[in-house]
């Protein structure tokens, strides 16, 4: 059974951060560009940051640039996002899935509250 399971949110102040952990089983993703989507209370799932396969290429949506760092780790079958300068916009359940991603592997995501 293919699982991507999330980890590492967590209630953090302003300014603050966090590093979320994508661990994958199952299968290896290391062929498939990866992504980091989150989805805010009321809104719609949304695409945070992507990596290619081989980390020649990441991405990210502009409220998050010179913020966020996606990285990954093919031997491990990791992929983590780096969460710096947090702001309550931010808060939202986190997802790792393949970019663009498939429906079979979205898993639990992680919650991150961003408050003082």
């Amino acid at each position: 059974q293919v699982q991507l399971v999330e980890s590492g949110g967590g209630l953090v102040q302003p300014g603050g951060s966090l590093r979320l952990s994508c661990a994958a089983s199952g299968r290896t993703f290391s062929d498939y560009a990866m992504g980091w989507f989150r989805q805010a209370p009321g809104k719609e799932r949304e695409f945070v940051a992507g990596i290619s396969w081989n980390s020649a290429w990441a991405g990210y949506v502009g409220s998050v640039k010179g913020r966020f760092t996606i990285s990954r780790d093919n031997a491990k079958n990791t992929v983590d996002l780096q969460m710096n300068s947090l702001k309550p916009e931010d808060t939202a359940v986190y997802y790792c899935n393949t970019n663009p991603p498939q429906g079979d592997f979205w898993g639990q995501g992680t919650q991150v509250t961003v408050s003082s």
